[in-house]
């Protein structure tokens, strides 16, 4: 009779065992076919931009202060001055290389300087212009340098600064001149297209 209860005792374990392993293993499979994750699982950890990431912020930002200059508006070639310079202070210096970092270097300060006179001259539309003209200098080596991810093309005012003349970067081949806008929209002439 001992025998037989301690038998039986040793069968239930058994079978709760089972059971309770039986119940973990289809609770494991529906949260895999979920893909669920884990309550206590760790944050994602956020990546650092690239240097790509950060060129392609910048020529947008660049390309939204050509636009904002060509309609003659200095409130929104202001705004994307200021962003422009937000862009070129999350530029990772680690993946540059030597030819790279001493680009970058070279005209970090100068590119840097020119779009926060943009950013801080809203209400100054020919003093943007002034400066636009440097930046574009600038961003033309850069995007030489570390690539735009997109085409542009270089085109060239003759007109402008006393018919010394002024080039600028543009996504599109239609001239649409941000030195002179509304006044003269289509003067110049696209000088180099870059891939």
């Amino acid at each position: 009779l001992i025998c037989l209860a301690i038998a039986t005792t040793i069968l239930a374990a058994c079978n709760g065992n089972k059971h309770q392993n039986g119940e973990n293993k289809r609770m494991d499979a529906a949260a895999q076919e979920n893909n669920s994750v884990p309550r206590n699982a760790p944050a994602a950890i956020t990546k650092s931009p690239t240097v790509n990431t950060v060129m392609q912020g910048m020529v947008s930002q660049y390309l939204q202060i050509k636009n904002a200059l060509a309609d003659d508006n200095g409130k929104d070639a202001a705004s994307a001055g200021n962003a422009f310079v937000v862009s070129m202070d999350k530029m990772p210096e680690a993946p540059l290389t030597a030819a790279q970092k001493k680009i970058w270097d070279g005209l970090f300060d100068d590119a840097k300087e020119m779009a926060e006179h943009i950013g801080n001259n809203a209400d100054k539309l020919e003093h943007q212009r002034e400066h636009f003209d440097m930046l574009s200098k600038d961003m033309y080596d850069m995007v030489k340098a570390f690539g735009a991810g997109q085409a542009l093309y270089q085109d060239f005012c003759p007109m402008y600064n006393n018919k010394k003349g002024a080039a600028w970067l543009s996504e599109t081949k239609e001239i649409k001149n941000p030195y002179l806008g509304k006044k003269m929209p289509a003067c110049g002439t696209l000088k180099e297209e870059i891939k």
